[in-house]
């Protein structure tokens, strides 16, 4: 683990400005940031907004956001259990650390170790805190250093149309597109950006920057957080791609691969093997009828569709039409809904499997490929609610998985929030609206203001649970 922990003293205060030395081990230097506050830009504590002074009010060094944007696409960190695919994600946290530092944070970055790390690229999290030394204090904005694999094929074959390691302007100019832009690098790059502008001696209470490792895939990096015990903060945005719409609640997720195994022969008599295939076939009956039960049972009309839903994924086996087939895969993709026990409906399906194979004389193998509990937070929270005051937009659910859950364990207030739209994810030509980003500094501003700035305190999820306070 390396920490680095950057402390800066004010030297002196003008009307307009505030003159700061950073003291960055031997190398010293001063930098001027306006504080005078707009009191029309939804109250938050950014540095020289107001128009008056022709000052940005922005830390030395600090690249405007499209800048960071570019660099961090332009470092490649896919995240895939495909080794040939995989990436370490250490080339983007270090980007970030030293941004970070440029602003003063105490940095701290950490290599994700454990089973779900073995045999895979080097993963690495990363914590930059602004404000006072309060472990597990104060406000988190937390994203994701991995992106999903991507086409690699011609654009004439429906691959990407640009380099999607270089960001490149599209929509006439209104939208970036790249790999990650929407999910989501663009979100670092605003966070870096609003602090930029926050004064650290204004905040009541710290806030801290969280890039984890792995998020596609295996969500290591915020699984080893909640393993480790480690103190975040009392509220954390997850800056997913939402369209800035606050969201307060998501299906949970289980991906498991199932392997029948039985005996080959030659195909012109059945009964000189045992067929995975024809297994498999029963097998899949048993998932309908797994399917049609949790439906009836478990619904939340608060999603589209209300009830949880059973993806037939990939299904391989044989090797020839002339022999009986030996061995049959098959993937599986479950969505539960909130209420719904992610291990504890793993666990009824494989039973049930298991049954099927043995009354066939077939061998069975259960390898998990994901699992994630469903998430949930009260939509009146203190911060659901902040969120959705600031951007005008009611809370909302989705279907798809983010690290939240994770979060929600270790007794945090959660929202989902941040720029870009879920439908252009994973897709071929992703891109981020210009304008998403700069309405996300100006909402992730306000936010800031209201949780770590304003004197009056605002209530915790721990208090709300009635722990410590």
């Amino acid at each position: 683990m390396t920490q680095v922990d950057l402390k800066f003293c004010f030297l002196s205060v003008r009307q307009n400005f505030i003159l700061r030395t950073l003291d960055l081990g031997s190398a010293r230097w001063s930098v001027p940031a306006c504080v005078i506050l707009s009191p029309g830009f939804l109250g938050q504590v950014f540095l020289g907004w107001s128009a008056g002074f022709g000052h940005t009010g922005r830390m030395a060094h600090l690249p405007p956001v499209e800048r960071m944007l570019s660099e961090l696409v332009a470092v490649p960190s896919v995240s895939s259990v495909d080794a040939r695919l995989d990436q370490s994600n250490r080339g983007v946290v270090d980007r970030l650390a030293g941004w970070s530092e440029t602003l003063g944070a105490r940095v701290t970055v950490e290599k994700v170790t454990g089973p779900l790390a073995a045999g895979r690229a080097d993963m690495w999290n990363l914590m930059a805190s602004w404000g006072p030394d309060m472990p597990g204090r104060g406000l988190v904005l937390s994203g994701h250093t991995d992106t999903v694999p991507f086409d690699d094929r011609p654009a004439a074959q429906g691959g990407w149309k640009s380099d999607p390691f270089a960001v490149t302007p599209v929509q006439d100019g209104a939208a970036l597109a790249g790999l990650g832009t929407a999910d989501m690098k663009g979100f670092f790059g605003v966070a870096l950006d609003v602090m930029s502008r926050v004064s650290a001696d204004r905040l009541r209470q710290p806030v801290t920057l969280l890039a984890t490792a792995d998020e596609e895939s295996s969500m290591a990096g915020a699984r080893a957080l909640m393993d480790g015990g480690l103190p975040l903060g009392d509220w954390v945005v997850v800056g997913e791609p939402t369209g800035l719409v606050p969201i307060h609640k998501h299906k949970g997720i289980v991906k498991d691969r199932i392997v029948l195994r039985g005996s080959s022969g030659h195909s012109s008599d059945p009964r000189l093997g045992r067929s995975a295939l024809e297994g498999m076939r029963e097998v899949l009956n048993g998932i309908d009828a797994f399917r049609t039960e949790i439906q009836a049972k478990f619904r939340d009309v608060d999603f589209d569709p209300p009830e949880p839903t059973v993806n037939l994924g990939t299904i391989h086996g044989g090797d020839a039409p002339n022999r009986i087939c030996a061995e049959c895969e098959l993937k599986i993709d479950i969505r539960l809904v909130p209420g719904m026990d992610s291990e504890a409906m793993r666990q009824d399906l494989r039973g049930r499997i298991a049954a099927i194979a043995g009354r066939l004389g077939l061998e069975v193998e259960f390898h998990e490929i994901f699992v994630e509990p469903p998430f949930a937070a009260k939509v009146n929270s203190p911060l659901v609610s902040t969120a959705a005051s600031l951007s005008g937009a009611e809370p909302a659910c989705v279907c798809f998985g983010t690290e939240a859950p994770f979060f929600r364990a270790m007794d945090m207030d959660v929202v989902i929030w941040g720029p870009g739209d879920i439908r252009v994810a994973h897709r071929v030509d992703e891109f981020v609206e210009r304008a998403t980003l700069s309405r996300a500094g100006e909402l992730l501003g306000g936010l800031l203001h209201r949780f770590c700035v304003e004197e009056q305190p605002v209530e915790t999820a721990r208090q709300v649970l009635g722990g410590q306070p």
